[in-house]
């Protein structure tokens, strides 16, 4: 199995999915509480954490709406949907975390604050053409942090959908130039895809590692942010 050897001065950067956040019809109470135990967790061992919030089914829902309505609708708003989806998310958990937590959530993410007071720093979409994986990249770039944790409802990488395909194997370690072979390089909103091309492609020049891992499986991460062996895949 892989690691991923965090700095210890490093914030950790929690790219967190959106099906994670509202899987189905409404908020998943349980794993917020749980999330928001496992988080106050590392803040007692001394962690800051960024966690960049998806949009989740309330995103996909709000797409599919509009898009019953209307046989055509600009790419550019369909992003926007998703993008107001990720800040009404980024908002609950901000209130979650309140009182450790920056008073703001950054939309911007080249305005993130390089050294925030508290404890916590939330952040959603920004604009179209920037997935929250690519939010997150660019705000790890920004805070010169090489890790990121993408934690969604996958194991990893696969070969092949494994909700598709039963010999779908999964790939432990993936160098970014193959994995950008596998996934190609554009975005667009809705895209299922393990990590975006477009911040793979960010990821990859700065020299950014990034775990997939199944973010309900909070035990799994607590190895990962240990430096010991998880379940996952490592894109590097």
């Amino acid at each position: 199995m892989p690691k991923m050897h965090l700095a210890a001065h490093e914030p950790i950067v929690i790219s967190l999915g959106g099906s994670l956040i509202v899987p189905n019809g409404g908020p998943d109470v349980h794993f917020l509480g749980a999330f928001r135990t496992f988080v106050l967790d590392l803040l007692k061992k001394g962690h800051k954490v960024v966690v960049v919030c998806g949009g989740g089914k309330t995103a996909r829902h709000y797409i599919d709406a509009a898009s019953s309505v209307l046989s055509s609708i600009e790419a550019e708003d369909l992003d926007w949907i998703g993008i107001h989806a990720t800040r009404l998310n980024a908002h609950l958990l901000r209130t979650l975390f309140r009182s450790v937590a920056h008073p703001h959530v950054v939309k911007h993410p080249m305005r993130t604050p390089r050294h925030w007071r508290e404890k916590v720093l939330i952040a959603a979409g920004w604009k179209p053409g920037w997935s929250t994986d690519y939010v997150a990249s660019r705000i790890a770039g920004l805070l010169s942090v090489k890790h990121i944790v993408n934690a969604s409802n996958i194991d990893g990488v696969f070969t092949a959908d494994p909700r598709k395909d039963a010999s779908a194997k999964m790939l432990k370690e993936v160098s970014w130039h193959d994995y950008r072979k596998m996934v190609g390089d554009a975005w667009n909103p809705g895209l299922s895809a393990p990590f975006d091309p477009v911040a793979s492609k960010y990821c990859q020049r700065h020299g950014i590692a990034v775990a997939i891992i199944d973010g309900k499986n909070l035990k799994n991460m607590e190895r990962l942010v240990r430096g010991d062996e998880f379940h996952g895949s490592l894109l590097a």
